[in-house]
C-alpha cells in the first residue's frame, strides 16, 4: 500500500504551480496571489504546488516565505492539497520549517537542499531529507541534483526509498535517461510528477510518473483536461498532438521573450485577468509593446 494515499492521489494529477504576484511597488500582491489561487481550484486542481523557482523564492524574505505560504493554504482551506517547499536552509532551519508549514495546515514540503561546490555527500543529503520527513511529507526536486552524476543521483533515490518512509514524493526536472531510470525505480511507492511542461510528462509516463505540473490547467483548462483524459484513456496519439499543437509552441514563444518564460507567465495571468504581470526588480517586467506581441502570439496559439 502507498504512504498517505490521499495525498498520493492528489499528486497524481495536473499540478498547477504557484506564481508569487506582485504590485508594481514590488509589494505582494495577496488579492492576486488568493484570485489565482481560486481560479486553480475552480479548475479542478486537486494539489497546488510551491516552488523555489516559480513561486520566487529568490525574491522573497523568510517571512514573506512564511506569510506566501500561509495565504495559499488558507486560501485553499483544505479544498486542494498544499505542497510548501524551502529554500536551501540548513538541516535545522528546514527541519523548522516543515514543523511551521505541518501547524499551519501543508500537507507535504519539497525539499531543496544546499550542496554548494558539492559539499554534500550521499550520507548527509539522506539525512537532511529523512530529517525533515519526520515533521511532514517531504517531495524531492531533482533539480537539486543537477551537478551530481546519475550513479550519486540514483543511489540518494536508492537509499531514501528504502530506508525513509517520510519521503513519498519527486518532482523530476532533469529528465531523459535519468527520470525514466528513476521513475521506474520509485513509482511503487513514491508519486512521480514531471516538473515543468506536457513534454516531459510524454517522455516519463510510461516508466511511471503519475502527475505533472500544469500551466494550462490555470490559463486553458480544457486543453489541460483533454490532455489528461487523453492520458489516462491510454491515448498517447491524442497526448502527443496536444504537447506538439501547444506545450512546444507556447514554451518556445515564452523563452524567447525578455525576461524568459517567467516574464511570460506573469504577462499571462495579466492577459487573463487574474493578476498584472509584474516582478520585483531585478527581474524584468514585459513593456506594453511586448505584451501585445505576446498577446498575439497566444491568440495565434488560441490559447488566448
Amino acid at each position: 500500500m502507498p504512504h498517505h494515499p490521499e495525498l498520493q492521489h492528489a499528486l497524481a494529477s495536473p499540478i498547477p504551480s504557484i506564481r508569487t504576484p506582485f504590485l508594481r511597488d514590488g509589494a505582494i500582491n495577496y488579492p492576486g496571489l488568493r484570485d489565482y489561487v481560486e481560479r486553480c481550484i475552480a479548475h479542478g486542481a486537486q494539489a497546488l504546488m510551491l516552488t523555489y523557482g516559480d513561486s520566487l523564492f529568490s525574491l522573497l524574505t523568510d517571512a514573506e516565505l512564511a506569510d506566501v505560504t500561509r495565504a495559499v493554504v488558507e486560501q485553499a482551506c483544505g479544498r486542494a492539497k498544499i505542497i510548501a517547499a524551502d529554500r536551501q536552509w540548513w538541516t535545522g532551519k528546514c527541519v523548522e520549517w516543515a514543523k511551521f508549514c505541518r501547524e499551519i495546515g501543508a500537507d507535504i514540503v519539497m525539499v531543496y537542499p544546499p550542496d554548494w561546490v558539492q559539499s554534500c555527500t550521499i550520507e548527509t543529503l539522506a539525512d537532511h531529507y529523512t530529517a525533515v520527513s519526520r515533521e511532514l511529507p517531504v517531495m524531492l526536486v531533482t533539480i537539486a541534483l543537477i551537478k551530481r552524476d546519475e550513479e550519486f543521483r540514483m543511489e540518494l533515490v536508492r537509499r531514501l526509498y528504502e530506508n525513509s518512509p517520510g519521503v513519498v514524493s519527486v518532482k523530476d526536472d532533469i529528465c531523459g535517461p535519468f527520470g525514466q531510470r528513476m521513475a521506474a525505480a520509485v513509482h511503487d511507492r513514491w508519486t512521480v510528477i514531471a516538473g515543468g511542461t506536457k513534454q516531459i510528462h510524454f517522455d516519463l509516463a510510461p516508466h511511471g510518473c503519475r502527475g505533472h505540473l500544469s500551466t494550462l490547467l490555470v490559463y486553458k483548462p480544457d486543453i489541460a483536461r483533454r490532455y489528461w483524459s487523453a492520458v489516462t484513456a491510454g491515448d498517447t496519439a491524442a497526448a502527443k498532438k496536444i504537447v506538439d499543437d501547444y506545450d512546444i509552441p507556447m514554451f518556445a514563444a515564452m523563452s524567447a521573450l525578455p525576461g524568459s518564460f517567467d516574464a511570460g507567465m506573469h504577462a499571462w495571468s495579466e492577459l487573463a485577468g487574474i493578476h498584472p504581470r509584474w516582478r520585483r526588480a531585478p527581474y524584468y517586467n514585459l513593456t506594453d509593446a511586448e505584451m501585445n506581441s505576446f498577446a498575439a502570439q497566444l491568440e495565434k496559439l488560441n490559447l488566448l
